[in-house]
């Protein structure tokens, strides 16, 4: 039996390596991707910022942007010298800024240059290459039309032939023009069930390409619901909203998509603020060694959410996100006093000792 994939989708300014990092605490399996990275900002940028990231993040996949198959190519190259599990290609994002770039959501109208950007790539890194995509452009609807489904299926299997091993359906179009990019998530449809025949549909001829949904996924409970008819899951805001979810995902997985309640005790949130003022003290070694600014602000924005639901939650996020206390950390000692007062917001119960155990 295949092992099922689950995944914290790239979004941009959110899933930087603190984020990954953090999630990593919360779920030792689940796949994890950066923002993504176009292909001129990383031939022509700061390589190191775009790529830097910690052992702890495995498996972690570089998502990139870019349609001129010599660039990715050459971005390849550097993802296998930088030791990604896996590449991602974005094809699914519709904003205009993106459309401009001639990537994202706007290359799913050109199967066979996706597909010759997937060899390229494939020529120089011997790891997989998955491609994230959409259900279809602006007015298509492939849950009605037969033209549209295939225009959906043929790329697809475009890019499988190319020798993509996943493809990753956001179950909604891309509405490339009068729509947001914020609006493009929520307001085109979703349709699982079209995701589903695609996925049936694409394996008859390549019955080794994982198909995950991604798409509209805000619990669990949703996903168990679904677990059968796709190969993985990828979700994005309700997993950066509401972390907690993760501490769920590692039993999903063992247990084949039966288990998908989970418990968030004392004990867990001991292990995960430990973890985390670890993590903010090896970060500040870092920044010691590269002679950069420190700023624990970095690590807490993107915790807001653990504590939803919890009573004291808000004073805590306040804590987090007081610019002027956090600007004063400037050593080690400091980052431990820092969340554990933060912690106490909550009450004693919240309490940590760091000398009890280690992440």
């Amino acid at each position: 039996m295949n092992k099922k994939r689950l995944a914290v989708a790239p979004m941009m300014e959110w899933t930087d390596r603190h984020c990954r990092s953090f999630h990593r605490l919360l779920t030792k399996e689940a796949v994890l991707y950066t923002e993504m990275v176009t292909s001129g900002a990383l031939l022509h940028g700061d390589q190191a910022r775009h790529l830097d990231y910690g052992t702890i993040e495995h498996p972690v996949v570089l998502q990139l942007g870019g349609s001129e198959p010599s660039d990715l190519a050459r971005c390849a190259e550097l993802a296998q010298q930088w030791n990604y599990d896996e590449i991602d290609l974005n094809c699914g994002c519709p904003s205009e800024r993106v459309q401009k770039g001639a990537f994202g959501a706007c290359l799913m109208a050109e199967p066979a240059l996706v597909a010759e950007c997937v060899r390229s790539m494939r020529s120089v890194y011997d790891r997989p290459i998955s491609v994230k995509h959409r259900l279809g452009l602006d007015q298509m609807d492939a849950s009605e039309s037969k033209e549209d489904y295939q225009f959906v299926l043929d790329f697809i299997l475009a890019v499988a032939d190319a020798g993509a091993s996943q493809v990753t359906i956001h179950a909604r179009n891309a509405v490339l023009k009068g729509l947001s990019p914020k609006e493009n998530r929520t307001k085109p449809a979703l349709h699982y069930e079209v995701a589903k025949q695609l996925r049936i549909d694409t394996q008859k001829s390549y019955p080794h390409l994982k198909v995950l949904l991604n798409g509209g996924l805000d619990s669990n409970e949703q996903i168990a619901n679904y677990w059968q008819d796709f190969d993985g899951f990828m979700v994005g805001r309700a997993a950066y909203h509401f972390p907690a979810m993760l501490l769920g995902w590692d039993d999903l997985l063992q247990s084949q998509g039966s288990a998908a309640g989970y418990l968030f005790s004392e004990t867990e949130w001991h292990r995960i603020q430990i973890g985390l003022v670890q993590q903010a003290k090896q970060w500040f070694d870092d920044c010691q060694e590269r002679q950069k600014p420190f700023y624990l602000g970095a690590i807490t924005r993107h915790i807001m959410g653990l504590a939803h639901g919890r009573a004291g939650a808000r004073r805590w996020r306040q804590r987090l996100s007081d610019h002027g206390a956090l600007a004063k950390v400037h050593t080690k000692e400091a980052i431990e006093e820092f969340f554990f007062e933060a912690s106490l917001e909550l009450g004693d119960w919240a309490a940590f000792d760091l000398n009890a155990q280690s992440a």
